[in-house]
């Protein structure tokens, strides 16, 4: 029976962007392989570690939803270990409820990226206050002393 697996890995900041693809595609091509099924992927993209790992303060951070045999995970955590370029990696069974919710992140990642984007508001420069001029004089308001005269 197939089980829902979640693995995250961490590489090595080093790596170039067809570096990182290489290994993703060796990850995906291990588990279509063994029998799993990729449901989704994620890339997270160049990020801070929380502290340094290999004297290293960032990795590309990768995420790939899948299917497989419960006796996979095993070859998958024992491929991460050998690969120089991961550094760290996190691999956990979803129950049904965390399958559910990471459908609906799915979906609204999905709408957030087909909407369309609303035009950002032009940001207009300030304008500076204008200085009185020191020889003006101010102008009074009559608007209540107005009386009509008829003649």
């Amino acid at each position: 029976m197939l089980k829902q697996y979640e693995t995250v890995f961490i590489a090595t900041p080093v790596l170039s962007d067809q570096q990182m693809k290489e290994a993703v595609a060796k990850y995906t091509q291990l588990i279509t392989d063994n029998g799993g099924e990729v449901v989704y992927e994620e890339d997270w993209g160049l990020r801070q570690l929380a502290y340094p790992i290999q004297h290293k303060t960032s990795g590309f951070y990768y995420l790939i939803q899948f299917q497989a045999d419960p006796s996979f995970v095993e070859v998958l955590e024992t491929q991460y270990f050998r690969d120089e370029r991961i550094i760290r990696f996190l691999t956990v069974a979803l129950d049904k409820d965390a399958v559910e919710y990471a459908e609906r992140r799915r979906q609204n990642r999905s709408k957030a990226a087909a909407a369309p984007k609303a035009e950002e508001p032009v940001a207009q420069e300030p304008v500076a206050p204008v200085e009185p001029d020191e020889f003006e004089v101010p102008v009074q308001d009559d608007d209540e002393t107005n009386e009509t005269v008829n003649e």
